[in-house]
């Protein structure tokens, strides 16, 4: 993400903006240390947003899973066209 100072905000604002609402989040600081952060209105929340393993530990995968299905996938390739 964009990390941006007050003045080049100030100076580039209309610019920045215009990133934002196109997706192009940014972050303004002052002195080197983040302040805020600027998305657009209908940018998805913290929240909305889809998490890799959040079932981590809820499901189990079957030992046998690589071989579920296999005579059936064996007969329909066998049986040609």
């Amino acid at each position: 993400m964009k990390i941006v100072n007050i003045h080049e905000a100030k100076t580039h604002l209309s610019r920045l903006v215009d990133a934002a609402a196109r997706g192009e989040p940014f972050v303004i600081a002052k002195a080197g240390t983040p302040m805020v952060k600027v998305t657009a209105i209908d940018a998805p929340s913290h929240a909305d947003q889809r998490r890799l393993g959040f079932l981590k530990g809820e499901i189990s995968v079957p030992a046998d899973f690589d071989e579920m299905g296999r005579e059936e996938v064996e007969r329909l390739f066998e049986a040609g066209p």
